[in-house]
C-alpha cells in the first residue's frame, strides 16, 4: 500500500468508528463527544488539502512507505 492510500483508510476507519460511538442511535454509542474527533479529521483532510502537507504522511514516508508512483502494481 502507498501512503495516499493507507491515509484514506485510517481517516475513513476513524470517520465511521466515530460516528458509531457518537451517534445516539448506533448500538455502539458510548458518548456524543465522539462526534468532536470525526470534526478533528476533517478538518485535518481539509488543511492538508489547502497546504499540501499531512503529519501521518510524514510519519509513513519516514516509515519507508513508499509514496504513489514509486511502487509496482
Amino acid at each position: 500500500m502507498t501512503v495516499d492510500r493507507i491515509i484514506h483508510v485510517v481517516a475513513g476507519l476513524f470517520v465511521m468508528l466515530s460516528l458509531a460511538l457518537g451517534v445516539e442511535g448506533s448500538p455502539l454509542f458510548v458518548n456524543s463527544w465522539w462526534l468532536a474527533f470525526t470534526a478533528f479529521v476533517g478538518a485535518n483532510l481539509f488543511q492538508s488539502g489547502l497546504t499540501k502537507w499531512c503529519l501521518m504522511g510524514s510519519i509513513l514516508r519516514k516509515l519507508g512507505v513508499p509514496d504513489e508512483g514509486k511502487c509496482c502494481n
